[in-house]
């Protein structure tokens, strides 16, 4: 009798190989971006840092722009549903506590590693035409959910004047913290503004 045939685990289904590579794919092309900015990011860079081979990036991503457009857009979604879930854990309704947690989260949404490489790739598009219109799409996509997340979060009434103003400018001005922590950490003088800025949706909300 010949010897048994070792027994093997079931095969990975095709399907779930495919959209394993392509989050492999899409991780490292953020971390690429930010590291190397656009000029340094080719799809063979991203590939090699993915662990596949450029044949198989270039099957799920046609091109350069296809790629990093689906990368940033998928951290995007991350980062938002991150800030969303927020909800399920905040301090109670009305206290400062949580308006400072919601400004907090806001802010994380544009000082962290997607913000560095979508910053790298708003760069490019402003020399790149193809991408430009994909990227300003993308931006204003990602900019509109932001803004009803922070609306949802913060119970806020834009009928009221001056609500609608005063949520888009918190996320502007954390648009702006983003900017200054590119070059340098900025998180000391970053804690002491969420805290005046909690103060001041507060006041703007009645509360």
């Amino acid at each position: 009798m010949g010897a048994l045939t070792p027994a093997r685990g079931p095969k990975q289904p095709q399907q779930e190989r495919s959209r394993a590579t392509r989050l492999k794919l899409l991780e490292a092309a953020i971390s690429c971006l930010a590291e190397r900015g656009w000029s340094g990011s080719t799809v063979a860079v991203v590939a090699e840092r993915a662990g596949v081979s450029r044949g198989a990036a270039q099957h799920h991503f046609r091109t350069r722009e296809d790629l990093f457009t689906a990368a940033v857009e998928h951290v995007a979604e991350k980062r938002q549903s991150a800030v969303a879930a927020v909800a399920h854990n905040l301090p109670p309704a009305g206290s400062i506590a949580r308006t400072w947690v919601i400004v907090e989260e806001l802010v994380g949404l544009y000082t962290g590693p997607l913000f560095r490489a979508a910053l790298h790739l708003w760069v490019a598009a402003s020399d790149e035409e193809p991408l430009r219109d994909r990227v300003t799409a993308l931006e204003a996509r990602v900019g509109r959910e932001a803004h009803r997340t922070a609306v949802a979060l913060l119970d806020a009434d834009e009928s009221a004047p001056g609500v609608r103003e005063t949520v888009q400018g918190l996320l502007d001005m954390a648009r702006g913290l983003g900017l200054a922590n590119l070059l340098t950490d900025d998180s000391a003088r970053r804690a002491k503004v969420v805290e005046e800025w909690a103060k001041i949706i507060d006041d703007v909300l009645g509360r």
